[in-house]
C-alpha cells in the first residue's frame, strides 16, 4: 500500500471510529452510570488502549483524573487534539505488557480498534464468525511499558480500563500489585485470554468478577462472581457473542 493509500485509510478508518464511539447521549449516560459504580470525582483512572478516548470523555465527566495509554501515531495525534489541554488528562504514546520494552503493533487502517501487539489475536480472527474481512496492512514498532511502571510514574489509580485486543493478559502480567477495580476486554474468539487474566487477578487479591457484553454498558445479571464462575461464564457464551468486558472489584459496589 503507498503512503497516500494508507494515509487516506487511516483518515477514513479514525472518522469511523469517531462517529461510532461519540455517537448518542444515551450511550454515553449508560457508560457515565457504569462507570460511576467504580469511580469519584477526583479518583485517578488509567484507560488502556484508549483508541479516540470515548472514556476518557466519559471518566472526565464524572471527575476522574486520567492517564490515556495509546500507542497507535495517528490516534495519539487525536487524543493530543481532543485532550492535550486539560491538565487532568495525562497521555502516553505507549503499549503495556509485561515488561518494558519495544514491541512490534500491527495495524488495522481500516479498523484502528482492532489493531494489536498479539500475532494470536489476528491468527484467531481467521474465518471466525463476525470479524471477516478484517486487514492488518503495516506495522509499527512502538515503546513498551507495564502497569506498574505507569503506577510509579502516576500513582495508584482507582480504576483502570484494559482494551488491547488480545494482549489483555500480557497487560496483567506486568501488575504486581492489586488495584481496587479494572476491567478488561475479552472475546469469544480467545476464551484462554481471558482464563489466563482472570487467573492473574486471582493470585493478586480476593477479586470478584462480573461482566458486560459488546457495547451494552451494563453489567450481566446474576450478581458478582469467583474466578473460576467467571471463567465458566465466558465459556458458556455462543461464538456470535463476539466481545465484551469482564470487571474485577476487591470490594464489588452494590447493585
Amino acid at each position: 500500500m503507498t503512503g497516500l493509500r494508507q494515509l487516506l485509510r487511516q483518515a477514513r478508518g479514525i472518522g469511523r471510529s469517531l462517529a461510532i464511539y461519540y455517537r448518542g447521549r444515551e450511550r454515553s449516560r449508560a457508560m457515565d452510570r457504569l462507570h460511576a459504580r467504580f469511580v469519584k470525582s477526583g479518583d485517578l483512572v488509567f484507560d488502556v488502549g484508549s483508541h479516540v478516548g470515548d472514556r476518557i470523555a466519559s471518566f472526565r465527566r464524572l471527575g476522574c483524573r486520567v492517564v490515556a495509554v495509546e500507542p497507535q501515531p495517528p490516534l495519539h495525534r487525536v487524543l493530543r487534539l481532543l485532550y492535550g489541554r486539560d491538565p487532568a488528562v495525562a497521555l502516553e504514546p505507549v503499549a503495556v505488557g509485561r515488561a518494558a520494552g519495544r514491541v512490534i503493533l500491527r495495524v488495522n487502517s481500516a479498523n484502528p480498534t482492532i489493531s494489536t501487539a498479539s500475532d494470536q489475536f489476528i491468527r484467531a480472527t481467521d474465518g471466525a464468525q463476525g470479524w471477516q474481512g478484517q486487514t492488518w496492512d503495516h506495522s509499527v514498532e512502538v515503546a513498551l511499558t507495564t502497569l506498574d511502571l505507569l503506577i510509579e510514574r502516576h500513582g495508584q489509580p482507582a480504576f483502570v480500563k484494559i482494551d488491547v485486543e488480545g494482549f489483555e493478559a500480557e497487560a496483567l502480567a506486568g501488575l504486581t500489585r492489586p488495584v481496587a477495580a479494572l476491567s478488561f476486554e475479552f472475546t469469544t474468539i480467545q476464551r484462554d485470554v481471558a482464563h489466563v487474566a482472570i487467573e492473574r487477578l486471582t493470585a493478586l487479591g480476593p477479586y470478584r468478577f462480573c461482566a458486560a457484553l459488546g457495547e451494552s454498558q451494563r453489567l450481566i445479571e446474576g450478581g458478582w462472581r469467583d474466578g473460576p464462575a467467571m471463567a465458566r461464564w465466558i465459556d458458556g457464551l455462543p461464538q456470535s457473542a463476539n466481545s465484551g468486558d469482564v470487571y474485577a472489584a476487591l470490594a464489588p459496589p452494590a447493585d
